[in-house]
């Protein structure tokens, strides 16, 4: 392997001190599951790497349970062999990150896919001050038969387009395998999924915290196994979207949840008023039933969306909002309990009208087109005043200080 192709880093590091933790700048971590096959190709690459440009570093397998004599390999390699028993893609690396003494880590498959001699930009990046570098496949290139058209024309681009606009991420390929990133800065966003989702965390948790990423260019190429990869479109597919989803309570709660409630809100008013008729379609009493059930729908997945994020930042799991917090200091457990009991005396009132007009006729058939403009509203308010009411509570509870 020449240096020509790749070109040496201007820094330079004293290898024969690397053993010592503090002289250990860069960690490559390989998650592996039985990789026997192209696993010493990738580890003698990260090796001449570190070398070729004057790293000191180590290269760390973190072996997720291979019975094919991967971790024998690794050893024989040079490797620091780092067992980890929990299984999934994220466990492995986490265990890893846990085992690296350097002050930045790259990870990347072993499965022969990514190129390990080409770890300069992701070095360069790092020392730059950047906390993520995420490299990019579809920028870089991929190889006939590196990635599956089911992934390449849909799979990635559809995730990867959904996170960067539920979170406004700047990565244009959120599951490339192979990224650089400070060691601390990453720690500290408590990483917790054990799945191939964690790569989407990764990506998402540190837009959301602010820090600073970087792309650069890579090529895929065809890994090298005889067998099957370990993903699985659809199933990992579906858990990498579930996340996204999990994550922007704003996107899965409150947004349709507003739209919804909107909606019906300005359905039951302008019918409240009496039927109206759009061209040949005549709307009337019976759409008040669907306009209260879309306000009452609107506004649990409102206030979901409000628990979910309550609770997200104090388990850690999302960082805190400027704009929850200013919130917070007029939504107490007291307005709530007032708004919601206004709603609700208003309910109440309504439907003594209601019954007092029922009363004045002896109890006895009623004009439902009258009456249902009356009921379906106050109904709708007890309904929506208890809802308040009742979250009012859940959310001081949310709130509450913890140790």
């Amino acid at each position: 392997m020449g240096s020509g192709a790749h070109g040496a880093l201007p820094r330079s590091a004293d290898l024969t001190s690397a053993a010592e933790d503090e002289a250990v700048e860069l960690s490559i971590v390989m998650p592996c599951l039985n990789e026997a096959e192209t696993l010493a190709v990738c580890i003698e690459k990260a090796q001449w790497a570190l070398r070729e440009n004057c790293v000191a570093g180590e290269v760390i397998v973190a072996d997720n349970g291979s019975i094919d004599g991967s971790p024998e390999i690794a050893a024989r390699m040079g490797a620091r062999v780092v067992v980890v028993p929990e299984k999934g893609y994220g466990s492995a690396l986490m265990g890893g990150f846990a085992a690296a003494r350097g002050q930045y880590i790259i990870m990347g498959d072993a499965d022969g896919s990514y190129d390990f001699t080409a770890l300069v930009p992701f070095i360069s990046k790092l020392r730059e001050g950047y906390h993520l570098v995420m490299g990019n496949r579809f920028v870089g290139g991929i190889k006939p038969g590196a990635m599956p058209a089911l992934h390449r024309y849909f799979g990635n681009p559809v995730l990867t387009g959904i996170g960067r606009i539920l979170f406004r991420s700047p990565c244009g390929d959120f599951h490339c395998g192979l990224r650089g990133f400070d060691r601390a800065a990453i720690q500290s966003l408590n990483l917790r999924t054990t799945g191939m989702e964690f790569a989407s965390e990764m990506v998402v948790k540190a837009t959301l915290h602010g820090m600073r990423i970087a792309e650069v260019p890579i090529t895929l190429s065809p890994d090298g196994r005889n067998r099957p990869p370990h993903l699985r479109s659809w199933r990992d597919g579906w858990r990498h979207l579930r996340f996204l989803l999990l994550y922007s309570p704003r996107w899965l709660f409150l947004y349709p949840g507003a739209f919804l409630m909107l909606l019906g809100l300005a359905v039951l008013l302008a019918l409240s008023v009496g039927p109206i008729t759009i061209g040949a379609i005549r709307f009337d009493i019976h759409k008040l039933l669907y306009a209260a059930s879309a306000i009452v729908i609107g506004l649990q997945a409102v206030l979901f969306a409000v628990f979910a994020k309550v609770f997200a930042i104090a388990e850690g799991l999302l960082p805190e909002d400027s704009r929850l917090k200013r919130a917070s200091r007029y939504v107490t457990l007291e307005t709530g309990l007032l708004l919601g009991s206004l709603l609700l005396l208003v309910g109440v009132l309504g439907s003594i009208e209601a019954l007092r007009s029922w009363e004045a006729r002896s109890f006895g058939p009623l004009d439902a087109s009258r009456m249902m403009r009356i009921v379906v509203p106050s109904i709708t308010l007890v309904i929506v005043g208890c809802q308040i009411v009742l979250s009012s509570f859940f959310l001081s509870i949310l709130g509450l200080k913890r140790r």
